[in-house]
């Protein structure tokens, strides 16, 4: 069975950081479906298509070429091998994602694209779906979860650090709304799968919840 470990759950419960930490210590390949879905809300964006129809955004993706590069300082997301700009993680972008994620056109284009993503390398894929849709048989699932209020405190602390000024009670009526859409949409909507482990992270630091992952990852894998 082909290694996969999937880490689901909203934004804000420390998903990319873990993932990223685990691809590095596994030297796994690394998926961030979130990004992709953001690389194609820029491309709307850029193209004036935002709010477009669904099958004109679902267009966009037939010659996506994206690669996710890991060093020590993180992660640079590549499209047609040029590193993305910061704005792929802007609130503006996210909320576009957000929003042409809830087509099923758009989820139909790339959920073959994210299931060949890294052939049959062993992978760690973080997102929304990835346990219930594109990986359903991944033998290890984690789903990450914390309350809007923290979630909204990070999401703040993050924008003050790059020079940003945001009000947090915006960030937590976004993130209130982000998360009110993605649990609802008709197509893979934002929830645990069956099997999934499922931590609150709320009162955790990076550290613990590693520790508490890689104690599953452990048990379930063999690495001899």
């Amino acid at each position: 069975m082909r290694k996969v470990i999937t880490v689901d759950g909203p934004s804000g419960v420390g998903k990319g950081t873990l993932c990223q930490n685990l691809a590095r210590e596994l030297g796994w390949a690394y998926l961030d479906s979130g990004a992709l879905y953001r690389l194609l809300a820029l491309r709307a964006l850029a193209a004036g298509k935002a709010d477009a129809a669904a099958a004109e955004i679902a267009a966009l993706t037939t010659d996506l070429q994206i690669d996710f590069r890991l060093d020590a300082d993180g992660c640079t997301v590549l499209l047609n091998g040029e590193p993305v700009g910061n704005e792929l993680r802007s609130e503006r972008c996210g909320n576009a994602a957000s929003k042409i994620a809830a087509y099923p056109e758009v989820r139909a284009a790339l959920l073959d694209y994210q299931r060949h993503f890294a052939g049959e390398a062993p992978l760690v894929a973080d997102g929304r779906d990835m346990g219930t849709v594109v990986f359903p048989t991944a033998p290890l699932k984690f789903f990450l979860t914390a309350s809007s209020e923290i979630r909204a405190e990070r999401r703040h602390k993050q924008l003050l650090a790059k020079g940003e000024c945001v009000n947090v009670r915006d960030i937590y009526a976004e993130i209130v709304e982000r998360d009110k859409r993605d649990q609802t949409r008709s197509v893979a909507p934002l929830k645990p799968a069956s099997d999934a482990v499922i931590i609150d992270t709320g009162e955790l630091s990076i550290q613990d919840v590693h520790q508490q992952v890689s104690k599953e990852i452990a048990a379930r894998f063999s690495f001899s």
